[in-house]
């Protein structure tokens, strides 16, 4: 194929070799396989962001880390130098939270290396080689989907100890490989403690993998994984090695269950929602 342009400066440069075949593309990435030596990966090509997708990202970037103080007054003031260093903060999220987490053994794509906005990591594959299906793409039976589930929010677990929350964790954005779900996508990763919205963002997490494996195992529904784990973290008690229950006992008096649990049938329909439009991005010529 064509070598798009994002990626000529890696062959020349010896990173990768060739380009064999568009994996994926949306609004704020393209993702192709590539050969770099004897490996297959693939190379994520973030792309710029205007500026109705910028408003759209501030709650996430809530309480990450910049270079100082200048960029943090621009970054909050949206002025074209702010915009430009957000951008740059968005897109190195993922990368810096991709080593994190391969380093604490959460299941992640391991990153190979990140040159002039592109992103090289593991292609996560099937048992033929061939890119691995989405979760939301894959039929299972009862006793997977506990397994799955647990798998997961053993991930999630683990991601809250390292004090970061996906932020956008559904069914569209986890990968079935043949060893089991793996987690991607993490552009929009959330600080644990420096996002008023981190609780909420962990609730819907984990409230969508819920009703996406329930289908297959409905008894999951009566579990509150996010509740117990959130508990726990703000007490400094959850590890990664935290045995959860999935039971919790809510304050009546403090929380209206039943709109934790249409916040979380509305996040499920607006993450279906994000999918049919990155689905109608691809399909764009």
């Amino acid at each position: 194929m064509k070598t798009p342009a994002g990626l000529q400066a890696l062959i020349d440069d010896g990173v990768i070799d060739e380009v064999l075949r568009p994996l994926k593309s949306g609004k704020e990435a393209s993702v192709y396989v590539v050969r770099s030596g004897d490996a297959i990966r693939c190379a994520k090509v973030y792309k710029d962001m205007a500026q109705r997708s910028f408003q759209q990202r501030v709650q996430y970037q809530e309480g990450r880390k910049v270079r100082g103080s200048r960029q943090a007054r621009a970054m909050g003031k949206a002025t074209k130098f702010g915009r430009k260093e957000a951008e740059a903060a968005w897109k190195n999220a993922e990368v810096d939270a991709l080593y994190q987490l391969v380093a604490a053994g959460v299941r992640v794509p391991q990153p190979h290396g990140y040159f002039n906005g592109v992103l090289v990591m593991e292609l996560v594959a099937d048992a033929d080689g061939y890119s691995a299906p989405r979760l939301g793409e894959v039929e299972l039976s009862a006793e997977t989907a506990r397994e799955f589930h647990r798998v997961l929010i053993r991930q999630v677990a683990r991601m809250l100890c390292e004090g970061l929350i996906h932020g956008d964790l559904s069914e569209y954005n986890v990968l079935v490989a043949p060893d089991g779900p793996v987690i991607i996508d993490l552009p929009q990763v959330v600080s644990a403690s420096g996002n008023n919205a981190a609780r909420t963002m962990l609730r819907r997490d984990v409230g969508n993998l819920t009703i996406s494996l329930a289908r297959f195992a409905p008894e999951l529904l009566d579990t509150h994984y996010a509740e117990e784990m959130w508990a726990l973290f703000e007490q400094g008690e959850l590890q990664p090695d935290s045995e959860l229950s999935g039971h919790f006992v809510f304050d009546e008096s403090d929380v209206d269950v039943d709109s934790v649990m249409q916040s979380i049938l509305d996040a499920r329909e607006e993450a279906r929602i994000r999918q049919l439009g990155r689905e109608a991005a691809q399909a764009e010529p």
